[in-house]
């Protein structure tokens, strides 16, 4: 599949498209026995800012699923510069990097606040299917949708 990359010259670039700024603290619970936040954490931290991404598009994830579009998880990645720690302030930023009619993938970076130094980054990719399960063509089977996300892109 070809993945959709925008013409560098468009006012809506993939260098110019919508970035998401989720604010979190640190919890306890989110710390290991090293006192540093543990691995697993940072992708229930990339949910909450791919959500309000997508709440950025005028929908959201229950509206989606709603109308019958799901988008699971087929790939993750994250790269860990520096550890955070409990009660440490952070930004996760979240911007879609590939978009086809069928497939959806987010980029993520983590940064710990004021200083703003990157402790890690990451992606996640999607598909889009129906509450069949089955791939879906977005663009074809809801157009509206589709124009409200690729806008955002």
């Amino acid at each position: 599949m070809v993945w959709y990359t925008p013409d560098i010259n468009r006012q809506n670039s993939i260098d110019m498209s919508y970035k998401s700024e989720t604010r979190l603290t640190v919890r306890y619970a989110e710390t290991d026995m090293m006192g540093i936040v543990h691995h697993s954490r940072y992708y229930p931290w990339f949910e909450v800012a791919r959500t309000d991404w997508v709440k950025k598009s005028g929908y959201t994830y229950s509206e989606m699923e709603r109308q019958g579009v799901l988008l699971p998880l087929t790939e993750t990645q994250c790269k860990y510069h520096y550890g955070l720690r409990y009660e440490d302030e952070v930004l996760v930023t979240c911007r879609v990097s590939k978009l086809t009619v069928a497939r959806i993938e987010f980029e993520y970076e983590v940064y710990r606040l004021p200083d703003m130094t990157k402790m890690s980054e990451g992606k996640t990719k999607h598909g889009f299917i129906n509450a069949e399960f089955r791939p879906i063509n977005l663009k074809k089977t809801y157009p509206d949708m589709w124009k409200a996300i690729s806008d955002l892109v």
